[in-house]
């Protein structure tokens, strides 16, 4: 009976022995870096300086919240406009695509303060109770939300996994066969694969990918496999000799900058219904894992969404103090959690002392930076999929009547102008002047019909009963 509860999966509280808690651990770490370090490289952040803060500010946040939350953070994909303009208002631009030391620092002053929002969302919560979060952000919100974060990642996914090329040539069909390979692989293990290795799918259709590459590349057929910039370790605070083995993080403090706040602060309106949906997310797939195992979880998860919240906005706070990205909670590590049924706390403390160790040591960095892309773009489409799925989940297990008319309008309006604000304008809406992210233009719009709609719906209820 033990070793069918264990082949389950693995609630917050439970620890998998030291070889099962490693595997787990790197896993999270490879899921974790395809989004965060991109990040880095589209704002021209440092690289490992982004790898040790998302790392860093997990840790912290598990300390936040008591150890009870199975939550990586990582840096977000909706501050990447917020840094572009402030960048373009202030005269920066990027030399061998990573930006100048005083560009970072001033955009590290917006982040520190876009922290301030989901620690006063996170306040609302505890003093008001999650009554009001989830007045303002029911399952249809949330719901469609977690889908549109994954549907608008879309593009990303399969423009790493196909190359955008007219002229079919041996790298073009290797890139395709590779990330192909990965993701056919990485369905058929979660599958197919049991006990143990059923919990690795990931991990093993990485290294599955890895190996087709290293086959090709054997061969002398192409060689898929990438190189890490020089750049890249120019900005180091201290190098070992040339940097080629040790290099500590190019870490900075932040200046003053109210154009930075104006930028970046809003962005985090954003992230609160998307960690919001993660917590329904964690909700739904721990008690199911809890359930199998005919055990009854200490607490409940979604009890802990203040924590959650705050947790979040300290994170932002810590990463942008030592010169990473502002971030959330990943969905892709959730997905891997989801998929994996491991959702221990200990697994993501690992994982996350693990990413700080790699950003000081250029051999592993190299490594991680030599994944072909073709990998990770095969990877993303089943880990994106999986984010827009969970949406689906959540609004499944809630029972949100599809029925409703107000429920249809809301999850309508913000399908749309998340989806299409992503197409047609390329993740950014322009509205009466201004630029508005996709997925914070849907979600302010979504709360604010839903709202709408709901006037004197209390009062009706009230007069049927």
């Amino acid at each position: 009976m033990k070793q069918h509860h264990e082949a389950v999966g693995y609630l917050p509280d439970e620890r998998p022995g030291f070889i099962k808690l490693l595997l787990y651990a790197i896993q999270q770490v490879i899921v974790m870096f395809p989004a965060t370090v991109t990040v880095a490289l589209v704002t021209g952040f440092q690289v490992s300086t982004t790898i040790f803060a998302s790392g860093l500010a997990t840790l912290c946040f598990i300390l936040i919240t008591g150890r009870k939350i199975p939550l990586y953070y990582g840096s977000s994909f909706a501050y990447l406009t917020a840094i572009a303009s402030m960048c373009a208002a202030q005269g920066f631009e990027k030399v061998d695509g990573i930006l100048p030391v005083e560009a970072i620092q001033y955009a590290q002053f917006g982040i520190i303060f876009s922290g301030i929002i989901s620690i006063a969302a996170g306040l609302l919560v505890r003093f008001f109770g999650k009554k009001v979060v989830e007045t303002i952000l029911p399952p249809s919100i949330t719901g469609p939300i977690a889908m549109i974060i994954g549907l608008t990642l879309a593009g990303n996914a399969l423009s790493d996994a196909i190359p955008n090329v007219t002229d079919v040539t041996a790298e073009s069909i290797a890139w395709t066969v590779v990330a192909l390979v990965t993701l056919l692989s990485t369905i058929v293990y979660s599958r197919y694969l049991k006990g143990v290795l059923g919990q690795l799918p990931l991990l093993l259709g990485v290294l599955t990918g890895c190996a087709v590459a290293g086959i090709l590349y054997a061969g002398g057929w192409v060689n898929l496999f990438r190189a890490m910039p020089a750049a890249a370790l120019e900005a180091s605070a201290w190098k070992l000799g040339d940097g080629s083995i040790f290099a500590v993080p190019a870490f900075s403090l932040p200046k003053v900058s109210w154009t930075a706040v104006a930028a970046i602060m809003p962005i985090a309106i954003a992230t609160i219904p998307e960690s919001t949906a993660h917590m329904y997310q964690l909700d739904v797939y721990v008690n199911d894992v809890a359930k199998k195992k005919g055990k009854k979880m200490k607490y409940s998860l979604i009890d802990m969404l203040d924590r959650n919240l705050i947790g979040d906005g300290i994170c932002d706070m810590i990463s942008g103090a030592v010169g990473g990205p502002a971030g959330t909670n990943y969905g892709e590590n959730i997905s891997t959690m989801a998929i994996t049924k491991v959702f221990s706390v200990p697994v993501l403390v690992v994982a996350a002392i693990i990413a700080m160790i790699i950003s000081f040591f250029t051999p592993l960095i190299q490594v991680i930076y030599g994944i072909p892309l073709a990998v990770i773009g095969g990877l993303e489409i089943y880990l994106f999929g999986a984010i827009a799925a969970q949406g689906i989940a959540i609004m499944i297990d809630k029972k949100v009547d599809m029925f409703s008319s107000k429920n249809i309008a809301v999850i309508a309006s913000i399908m749309v102008i998340g989806i299409g604000g992503n197409y047609a304008f390329g993740g950014n809406i322009p509205f009466f002047g201004l630029q508005v992210p996709c997925i914070a233009g849907a979600a302010i719009f979504g709360i604010l019909l839903n709202l709408l709609l709901s006037i004197g719906e209390k009062r009706k209820k009230t007069q049927a009963q």
